[in-house]
């Protein structure tokens, strides 16, 4: 048996998704979700790295998308120690966090990020009873380095989940490069984690994870950052510039083999698109062009349209679009 894959984006509420995804008419928080979802039945939430979410948000959301949807949700930034702000605290936790100079969360107690885990997987329980919540999205930041002090958070945090799915995406090469990468697996899949991977550019910089196909639980998980190199370090850079790149067909085509190869050896295959900023449609040699050539197109969903041909036209399970479906 293989699994059908799944594909979608990481977000459908980018800039580039409302200004160059969605039709003219289709407008507002509601009407985008629920047409998102008549064309993929995956989505990652990503607003809730910046928030925390709410119950009735999140029960909209559950509201919005049809049966057998899945929606991964990206953890909120203290949980994964990231640098947040005060202001993105919920206005009773702020009192209560340490802060830096530059007003930002600055290593609070395990106490403090306990209290902000049980109020995201409390928020999250409309996803989880409609059966439409995957994985929480465990992306740690490019300074969190393969470590006895980082293994022993992961493990706590895998606890402070409470039986939801954790998805870990490295940011460090140190995680999987020649010394680490099979402790690093063997880490995760001892723990019952999910290892995400990621498809980036290609370059030598230390705060870029290598590609490694590898699976640590029965979920493939795959994460399409884009391979513009020149914009990955780039200082000024927004988060739609260091993910600015439009696949080929020819780069997407390089994963139609790896793809095979976790269809036959996980449960759940999901390919998912982070490249967030717009291009200008090029003519395909080979496929059906998901829009006009010469228009503007957002590429997240460009990209994941052209995946789900490439992979069709090999034979490879690939889920319907609920529409389709």
């Amino acid at each position: 048996m293989t699994a059908a894959i799944r594909i979608g984006t990481c977000s459908w509420a980018d800039e580039s998704l409302t200004k160059y995804f969605y039709p003219a008419g289709v407008k507002g928080a509601e009407e985008r979700l629920r047409y998102y979802a008549e064309l993929f039945d995956v989505v990652e939430a990503n607003s809730t790295y910046y928030r925390l979410p709410d119950g009735p948000m999140v029960r909209h959301w559950a509201e919005r998308t049809p049966e057998g949807f899945v929606m991964h949700v990206k953890a909120f930034g203290v949980m994964t120690r990231h640098p947040v702000k005060a202001e993105q605290l919920p206005p009773d936790l702020r009192e209560a966090a340490p802060l830096d100079s530059r007003g930002r969360v600055d290593r609070p107690p395990r106490e403090f990020r306990a209290e902000v885990f049980r109020r995201f997987h409390e928020a999250l329980e409309p996803l989880r009873e409609t059966r439409k919540l995957g994985g929480i999205l465990m992306q740690l930041p490019p300074y969190v380095v393969f470590k006895p002090s980082a293994l022993e958070y992961l493990e706590w945090a895998k606890e402070q989940l409470g039986g939801d799915e954790m998805l870990v995406e490295f940011r460090h090469a140190s995680w999987l490069d020649d010394e680490n990468r099979a402790e690093t697996l063997a880490f995760l899949e001892r723990n019952h984690m999910t290892y995400v991977i990621v498809d980036a550019p290609r370059m030598e910089a230390r705060n870029v994870s290598p590609t490694v196909v590898a699976t640590t639980s029965p979920t493939a998980y795959i994460r399409f950052h884009g391979r513009n190199a020149a914009t990955w370090n780039k200082r000024t850079g927004s988060a739609a510039e260091r993910f600015d790149h439009l696949y080929s067909e020819d780069e997407l085509g390089e994963w139609v083999g790896p793809l095979a190869e976790l269809s036959g050896q996980a449960e759940n295959v999901y390919a998912m698109f982070n490249n967030n900023g717009r291009s200008t449609m090029p003519g395909l040699p080979t496929l059906d062009s998901p829009a006009e050539e010469g228009t503007e197109v957002a590429q997240a969903p460009v990209n994941a349209q052209m995946l789900r041909q490439l992979l069709e036209r090999e034979g490879l399970p690939v889920t319907p679009a609920p529409a389709a479906a």
